[in-house]
């Protein structure tokens, strides 16, 4: 468990150099874009599961499962899985998507937070941001647009699971 944290903070030391727009241009490889999502099982080793029920305005809530494939450090290498099923609905609906990440340094004020930004090879608004605080990397948090938590008395938080 420690370990898969450290990878985390040293990946994030690595990319806190870069400013956040040019971390998503210069990273952007168009074969990886075009290549199988998670095809080298051997970079799927070092994973982290979160796991929680978001809310929703239409529904009784989004059980969500995050999975985070850390790979062996390299961006090609970090793989997301991220599935949602929206609870309460006849049938409930399930959607599954997969792709790469960026990892970012900082989050509001905590300058050692983390933030992961899911299809950071995609247009800005097919992104998704999930971050940590430094001091609690087992509580991650669904962010908005501006990659800042929501400002709301609803729990947009997932656990870390214990593999």
């Amino acid at each position: 468990m420690k370990k898969i944290f450290l990878i985390i903070l040293i990946s994030g030391f690595l990319f806190s150099c870069n400013s956040r727009r040019s971390e998503r241009v210069l990273h952007a490889p168009l074969a990886d874009m075009q290549s199988s999502i998670i095809a080298d099982t051997k970079s799927l080793e070092e994973t982290s599961i979160y796991e929680g029920v978001l809310p929703c305005a239409d529904c009784s809530g989004i059980q969500t499962i995050l999975k985070i494939y850390q790979g062996d450090g390299t961006m090609e290498s970090h793989k997301f899985e991220l599935t949602t099923i929206y609870k309460g609905k006849s049938p409930e609906k399930k959607f599954f998507q997969k792709g790469n990440f960026n990892l970012e340094r900082g989050l509001e004020q905590d300058p050692n937070g983390t933030i992961y930004i899911l299809n950071w090879n995609l247009p800005e608004e097919k992104q998704l941001y999930f971050g940590y605080n430094a001091g609690a990397p087992d509580k991650l948090y669904a962010l908005d647009h501006k990659r800042q938590k929501n400002k709301s008395d609803l729990n947009y938080t997932l656990t870390l699971k214990e593999l």
